[in-house]
């Protein structure tokens, strides 16, 4: 009987040492679930400020699609018109209504003739093709520019 008792401690004093954590394992699993948030939060700033970015270049982008589609419609004589009214601050329409939703933006317009066999070189006489620059700034920065060649038909 004294040998079954014995045996019986034995038995419940293992299953309390085998049956719960040791304060070591409860730190790092600490530090582990600390590590993991603060990764998710690293990648939720990351997600906000690249979405935010997106955003902005793709208004950017709208807003030289309106200076495109309004320089389509003037003509080839009229565009230089066009770019003496620039900046544009608040940006404009294609039809040249001010867009005050977009007041932070500014559309820069250059139009300035060019060779006809190298559309990089501007030539200050008469050609027949001009180079069109739009530049969007948010804020005195730029986020996006684009240049198109028109041409005298």
């Amino acid at each position: 009987m004294k040998f079954e008792i014995q045996n019986s401690k034995f038995k419940i004093s293992r299953l309390w040492r085998g049956g719960g954590f040791s304060l070591i394992e409860v730190l790092i699993a600490a530090v582990l679930i600390g590590l993991a948030i603060a990764a998710l939060l690293g990648a939720s700033r990351s997600f906000t400020i690249a979405n935010a970015s997106g955003a902005d270049l793709s208004t950017a982008e709208f807003l030289i699609e309106q200076i495109r589609e309004r320089s389509a419609l003037l003509s080839f004589d009229d565009l230089n018109g066009l770019a003496s009214g620039s900046p544009f601050s608040p940006p404009i329409s294609a039809d040249g209504n001010v867009l005050n939703d977009f007041a932070d933006f500014t559309q820069q317009v250059t139009v300035q003739k060019v060779d006809k066999a190298n559309f990089e070189q501007v030539v200050a006489g008469p050609s027949d093709f001009v180079r069109v620059t739009v530049r969007v700034l948010l804020n005195s920065r730029e986020i996006s520019s684009v240049r198109w060649i028109r041409a005298r038909y």
